[in-house]
């Protein structure tokens, strides 16, 4: 594999797409979409033996990862993401004049993309970091994940098919295999401009370092996962107690717990804590053991288990049975949140169906809590009415520490739309500010440039007086179509 030549060529096609209309990007996802959905029944079956996953599940993740297609080409061919602002020249403006000055969102260029485990569609190969790299007028150089290796090979065919069939440049995607050694090449090479990556917090700061460490630092979007604590008041468990041990139990085992948006920590005030934990035993008596991905991600499961399993404080509800390796069985402990505060360990992530069950005595004691959180892509809070209302301190800390704060449910289940935030404050996220969900992943692959005084015949037609493409703009401050 030659690197040089492989990126020679992705920016080559670069210079190429990204000037085509949002029309001509949008034509081309839809062609995606179509191609992808065409090939379901060779694609599915590859997925399932690869992945662990059902067949329900895989074919429902087929079907997300098309709507997201969707989603970004009807965004793409409406036009507005760019943010066209335009404040036009003011000559007679005292007592100095004003230059005209325009501004859009541009696409970076090469965008190298690591492949998810848990997700062989979604968060993969034709995942949302490829797609809203696409959408932006960005070539992937994709880096295939070895969980999955033929699913990914597989679709990545469909995408040269609707490549070959909009005829666009055979480089605006590249599919690569290979290990560590191959993708820290790929993050190192001097004509890559950004990074996406879905993993754990080991891989993700691993590729965020050797991005600063190069000549040119480039944005590393990493999605490291994180523990999306659910916050329990005492109105609302006296309330709803086996309905909310129900739902949490529901979530925490989805999928044998291999969700970044997995709940693996509750807090329950102490009162509440006895009926809560008999409900979630009842519950727990129908969840069996199911296998895990691949045996590499049940063994990583199976020794933070038993590490954890050494601590006093913990005090064991259910315990994890590793009888075969390759199956995930739930497992819950149980803390004081006095001790819990006392050692950030406990706030690590267990990739899997873990869940720590903290008791706390106070509402001081979780304003306490609040402030040692870190940064989670989630907080669930299960609280009544009247309990909002005596928490708004505390709500306002919770803010600050996660990209979704919830009110109702459970946290897994991410919607993909236009609102939707699927990120979070470090150590979540390396970038709090993006998402990897939804409309708004497609910024994360753009930056804003500025025109001064350019002739109208030479702006991008998002920026002409005429409005050739009918978004909306800004001008003067003033947003209008």
């Amino acid at each position: 594999m030659n690197l040089d030549n492989l990126f020679s060529a992705a920016q080559e096609a670069f210079l190429f797409y990204k000037n085509l209309s949002g029309k001509e990007k949008g034509a081309f996802l839809e062609t995606l979409a179509e191609t992808l959905e065409a090939h379901r029944s060779e694609i599915v079956p590859l997925a399932v033996q690869e992945s662990n996953l059902p067949e329900g599940r895989i074919n429902g993740e087929l079907g997300r990862t098309t709507g997201q297609i969707r989603l970004f080409a009807n965004l793409v061919k409406e036009g507005s993401w760019v943010e066209a602002t335009i404040d036009p020249a003011m000559p007679d403006r005292t007592p100095l004049p004003r230059a005209d000055i325009r501004r859009f969102l541009t696409p970076l260029g090469p965008v190298v993309v690591f492949g998810a485990s848990n997700f062989p569609l979604a968060f993969s190969t034709a995942g949302g970091d490829t797609i809203s790299a696409l959408a932006a007028g960005c070539p992937v150089i994709y880096k295939a994940h070895p969980a999955h290796p033929q699913t990914s090979k597989k679709v990545a065919d469909c995408i040269h098919e609707a490549i070959l069939k909009c005829g666009l440049p055979s480089a605006l995607f590249t599919h690569v295999e290979g290990g560590i050694a191959e993708g820290q090449a790929l993050v190192k090479h001097p004509m890559a401009k950004a990074v996406a990556f879905t993993g754990s917090h080991v891989g993700g700061m691993a590729l965020f370092n050797l991005a600063n460490q190069r000549e040119e630092p480039i944005p590393v979007y990493a999605e490291m996962g994180s523990v999306n604590p659910i916050f329990c008041f005492p109105n609302k468990l006296d309330k709803e107690n086996d309905a909310l041990a129900k739902a949490f139990i529901a979530s925490l085992t989805l999928g044998v717990g291999q969700f970044c948006t997995n709940p693996g920590l509750i807090f329950v005030p102490e009162k509440q804590a006895k009926a809560f934990e008999t409900a979630i035993v009842a519950e727990l008596k129908d969840i069996a053991a199911a296998p895990m991905l691949h045996p590499g991600i049940a063994q990583a499961y199976y020794d933070s288990i038993q590490f954890l399993e050494s601590r006093e404080e913990l005090r064991w509800v259910k315990v994890s049975d590793p009888k075969h390796l390759i199956n995930g069985s739930t497992a819950l402990a149980e803390i004081k949140a006095s001790d819990w505060l006392k050692d950030k360990l406990f706030q690590k992530e267990v990739f899997g169906a873990f869940a720590m069950m903290v008791v706390y005595q106070s509402e001081e004691e979780l304003l306490e809590i609040a402030k040692h959180l870190h940064g989670q892509l989630t907080i669930t809070i299960w609280a009544d009415a009247e309990e909002l209302q005596n928490q708004l301190f505390l709500l306002n800390l919770l803010e600050e520490k996660c990209g979704r704060l919830l009110f109702k449910g459970v946290p897994t289940g991410v919607e993909v739309g236009y609102a939707m935030q699927h990120g979070g404050p470090f150590p979540s996220t390396t970038a709090p500010n993006s998402t990897s969900v939804g409309a708004h992943a497609i910024k994360r692959f753009a930056r804003p440039i500025a025109f001064q005084d350019m002739p109208q015949d030479l702006l991008p037609d998002a920026l002409k007086d005429n409005n050739v493409l009918d978004i909306w703009r800004m001008v003067n401050g003033k947003w209008e179509k």
